[in-house]
């Protein structure tokens, strides 16, 4: 009799856990987390565009102090970045996805407050809540789905692009819609991170569960010692840097280049936006071509080629060839997105080494991307025209060449 109540309530735990763990982790559930969390990441980035002019007149900014609008998330991603890792050993990654989804919705309250410090607050906040989950995100992915991170990185990739798409063009329509101005317009994008939170609770109930799992595979689990030292760390780091300046850069200042050269103010715009488009497909197919490769190598250089191409013929043709520039950049821009979260999952060998170099590759990269935007900026108002800008980004191009040259290579961490 006392072995058999000794057993019992071990029998009993046993046989009810797994059903309602099952149940947490249908792969459903945790498919629709990632895309609805993905579908935030960038959405509230890409919706404030087409606002800043009224932002401006609300505010009576100079054209210096909007231009932080957009430039202060980029900056404060690089600098949240390198603290991801120590929040996801510490507190779990469902956990810091949930926190940094819910952060997210508040910063995008807190940037339509009726105050200047307000508005750049909620771009501080914005920043980095976007870091986190840029960081945890590759981890995620790479513990979940092993055999299939790489095509799993395309749809997420994909999905941030579909958001920032769809956030650009539906924010004029939802301030007319709403008839709140440009406050209804952008604080509207909250609710999607209360979407995506309801809709990731599954998986932080999930995770309370497995603690014995995670434990038990810990010493697997490990971070990759001297990261910062490493060349292949750097190589994918720059990588991802350089290739992210040119993609912000252009975003700046492609329809102001179109439009210097005698290109209607709204065809631009269209150019622009069609460019955009392009790199959901760039964004979705080259991570899978990764994921079929034992090395990257030729498909790095051909991501920076496309680029070097397509800044070529903004230089040469910026007029004639709008549209087939709009078209190179696109692939190009969505590619190198998608190749360098690739390179996260395929160049290691763990959840927390993803995570680790996802920090710091993120880091690096969006801390070099800030200085594209402004440094173009400043050397069209030094030159007087756009040719020194785009020659130099030909050049970083072939930088960026080089870099996933060395990440393309069949190592890990």
């Amino acid at each position: 009799m006392a072995v058999t109540r000794a057993q019992q309530p071990v029998v009993t735990t046993s046989s009810a856990v797994p059903p309602v763990r099952a149940r947490l982790a249908h792969p459903a559930l945790l498919l629709t987390g990632i895309v609805l969390v993905a579908l935030n990441m960038r959405a509230c980035l890409a919706a404030v565009s087409p606002m800043v002019a009224e932002i401006q007149r609300a505010f009576g900014l100079s054209a210096t102090a909007s231009g932080l609008i957009t430039t202060v998330p980029v900056l404060f991603q690089g600098v949240g970045a390198p603290l991801t890792p120590r929040l996801t050993r510490r507190f779990g990654t469902e956990r810091v996805v949930l926190g940094a989804v819910l952060v997210l919705g508040a910063g995008v309250l807190l940037r339509v407050l009726p105050s200047v410090a307000a508005l750049y607050a909620g771009c501080v906040v914005i920043g980095v809540a976007i870091a986190v989950l840029n960081v945890s995100m590759p981890g995620l992915v790479k513990r979940e789905f092993p055999g299939r991170a790489a095509a799993m990185t395309g749809v997420y990739s994909t999905t941030m692009l579909v958001g920032a798409t769809l956030a650009a063009g539906t924010s004029v329509p939802l301030e007319h819609a709403l008839g709140g101005g440009w406050q209804a317009s952008l604080g509207a994008w909250s609710l999607l991170a209360v979407v995506a939170a309801v809709a990731w609770l599954p998986q932080v109930l999930r995770s309370r569960q497995e603690r014995v799992r995670v434990a038990a595979a810990a010493p697997v689990n490990r971070p990759v010692e001297g990261i910062w030292r490493t060349p292949l760390a750097w190589q994918i780091s720059l990588f991802m840097g350089i290739s992210s300046l040119l993609v912000y850069t252009l975003v700046a200042w492609m329809p102001t280049i179109l439009a210097d050269h005698g290109m209607d103010r709204g065809e631009a715009g269209l150019v622009f936006a069609f460019s955009n488009l392009v790199q959901v497909a760039g964004a979705f197919l080259v991570p899978l071509l990764a994921g079929r490769m034992t090395r990257q190598r030729a498909l790095a250089v051909v991501m920076a080629g496309l680029n070097a191409l397509g800044i070529a013929v903004l230089l040469i043709a910026p007029v004639p060839g709008a549209w087939v520039a709009a078209t190179i950049l696109g692939v190009a821009q969505g590619g190198s997105l998608g190749l360098g979260l690739a390179f996260i999952v395929l160049r290691t060998d763990s959840a927390a080494g993803a995570a680790q170099l996802g920090g710091m590759s993120q880091a690096v990269g969006y801390l070099v991307a800030a200085a594209g935007p402004v440094g173009a900026g400043a050397l069209h108002q030094l030159t007087g025209d756009w040719t020194t800008p785009l020659a130099l980004m030909l050049v970083l191009a072939g930088v960026v060449a080089a870099a996933g040259w060395g990440a393309g290579r069949n190592r890990t961490l």
